[in-house]
């Protein structure tokens, strides 16, 4: 059994909490859940994550600057963005984008996507 540990970075409990049950279901093993990037980054760098889902809108800052942050110290790491401001992406940002509310189905692949990219 492979494990695997996922890293949600989401200010909504509520969302987080729907998140970690969908990765759970797709066989994620653990998952850190940090509402902030220096928190994302803190429990990145404790322990390395093979998946990061981020939102893009977070306490005092934005989910594409914590996996800056983290990538900067971690290196790639697959990231799928889970937000309800898609827009606001990066237009240079090749990483999946599941818009709220969350699809099960779309999460799923895009997190498939994002690891077969990373592979």
């Amino acid at each position: 059994m492979v494990l695997r540990h996922a890293l949600i970075i989401e200010d909504e409990i509520l969302i987080a909490m729907e998140v970690e049950a969908l990765l759970r279901e797709q066989g994620f093993t653990s998952v850190d859940v940090a509402d902030n990037a220096r928190e994302a980054l803190d429990l990145a760098l404790l322990r390395k994550p093979d998946l990061i889902t981020a939102d893009y809108r977070i306490v005092g800052g934005t989910g594409e600057d914590a996996v800056r942050s983290i990538m900067a110290h971690l290196g790639p790491i697959p990231v799928v963005y889970v937000t309800g401001n898609a827009c606001s992406i990066s237009a240079d940002s090749t990483n999946p984008v599941v818009e709220k509310p969350v699809s099960p189905t779309r999460l799923a692949r895009a997190c498939q996507v994002a690891i077969q990219a990373a592979a």
